[in-house]
């Protein structure tokens, strides 16, 4: 969930560090952290001090307020005796944040998660003008990032960085958590391709517009893609405005690839486009065992009941959180098709709590089952047709997963029930 700093509310979102848009990173094994904490030089006093205020506000936090009272077993005494130490004698936000994520990893759960404050201002700055590479991404292995995507138009696109490259090195040091560009200043990035090729690349950012959270194009006759880059603060309204504008017999696609959640209310409000009022998608158990069930609520702007149109989902591996909770519904209910790539499988309740230093820790605080009793945690969504785009696809800017989708909405409602019914067909 995007959430002011000073704020805490329920979300559906993995944890986030931005270059330009968001780049989400599932958790690396404790045991590489570890092995790639390095002792700097002694901190100061000052800088001890914050350090133990920030790691004892972390520890507490989980031991109070996971959802799982049990820490899924762990000892989290003894992951407190490992960190504390590496957290106290870090010198910057690099080795603290690095310590932080090393304990959190431990939860093994992809909402957990400590961003620093440069990360946080970066976050904060998403939907702002501002200087960018036009990258986002993902952490693969230890302080190895890949490339999701490449903003079109962005220094990024100009200087030939493609989708699937793994970032190795910034101007000689590895991508960390202070890390900030600045307009005009050229950087030096290492990366490998596909093949693990060494492509040395030049970038000087610049200041662009934000990407919109919601857009629409109804370039296609007869279909109107909806893409939304995050559940926040206004879809629901914005959906209601897009459908009202668009006859029954327009087909409907809503794009919620590299969507990484958001506001849990949002999501409600988007299946209350498509799903009648009070119809039971889902259900949350929060940290005393208690199950509550959710039901849809109006939400879609000013639109009297769900629309009529034919819908299908575009989803992808890091479509996480809300990302994935609609689809389930929406697919569960029989009222939409999913296409694309597998989900994330990062469906917890979460929620963001400010740290003493600006940094702040996004944390589960509720599981999450599907109204078919299906618990996505670790699991996702598996689309009823998948497609996998080539490298040679993304490149050429082909985009097979669209393709599959306006086909299949083109086809008679049985032919569409078909393919459904016939899963993990690819294209």
């Amino acid at each position: 969930m995007v959430l002011p700093a000073r704020r805490a509310f329920l979300s559906l979102i993995a944890s986030a560090v931005l270059l330009t848009g968001t780049a989400f990173a599932p958790p690396i094994a404790a045991a590489q952290a570890v092995q790639t904490f390095d002792r700097g030089p002694t901190p100061s006093r000052d800088r001890a001090r914050m350090n133990t205020r920030v790691f004892d506000t972390v520890w507490n936090l989980v031991r109070r307020q996971y959802y799982d009272p049990n820490l899924h077993g762990l000892d989290w005494n003894a992951a407190r005796e490992t960190y504390r130490p590496q957290a106290i004698a870090a010198a910057d936000d690099r080795d603290l944040y690095r310590a932080l994520s090393a304990m959190l990893d431990l939860l093994d759960d992809d909402h957990a998660g400590a961003i620093s404050p440069a990360v946080a201002r970066r976050q904060d700055q998403q939907r702002t003008r501002r200087a960018v590479m036009g990258v986002s991404l993902a952490r693969q292995d230890g302080d190895q990032w890949r490339i999701e995507n490449v903003r079109a138009g962005s220094p990024a696109a100009e200087a030939g960085l493609q989708p699937g490259w793994v970032l190795q090195a910034i101007d000689g040091q590895s991508w960390g958590v202070d890390f900030d560009v600045e307009e005009g200043r050229p950087l030096q990035l290492d990366l490998t391709d596909e093949a693990g090729a060494l492509q040395r690349v030049s970038v000087v950012p610049r200041v662009m517009d934000p990407i919109p959270a919601f857009s629409a194009d109804a370039s296609r006759p007869g279909v109107v893609v909806l893409r939304v880059e995050g559940f926040e603060s206004g879809l629901g309204r914005w959906l209601g405005q897009r459908l009202a504008e668009v006859s029954p017999e327009t087909d409907v696609i809503l794009d919620l690839r590299g969507n990484p959640g958001g506001l849990l209310l949002e999501a409600d409000a988007t299946l209350s486009c498509f799903l009648p009022e009070r119809q039971e998608w889902a259900t949350r158990v929060s940290r005393n065992g208690r199950p509550m069930t959710l039901a849809i609520m109006p939400g879609c702007g000013n639109l009297s009941g769900p629309v009529t149109n034919d819908v299908a989902l575009l989803v992808d591996g890091s479509s996480r959180s809300a990302a994935e909770l609609t689809p389930a519904a929406l697919q569960e209910s029989g009222r939409a098709l999913v296409i694309g790539q597998h989900t994330a499988g990062a469906v917890l309740i979460s929620q963001d709590s400010p740290l003493p230093d600006g940094g702040r820790l996004t944390l589960s605080r509720a599981d999450y089952v599907t109204a078919g009793g299906v618990r996505l945690e670790k699991r996702g969504v598996e689309p009823d047709i998948v497609v996998v785009p080539t490298a040679e696809e993304r490149r050429a800017g082909l985009d097979p997963a669209l393709d599959a989708a306006i086909a299949v909405l083109a086809l008679d409602p049985e032919d569409q029930r078909a393919q459904s019914a016939a899963r993990r067909s690819i294209f």
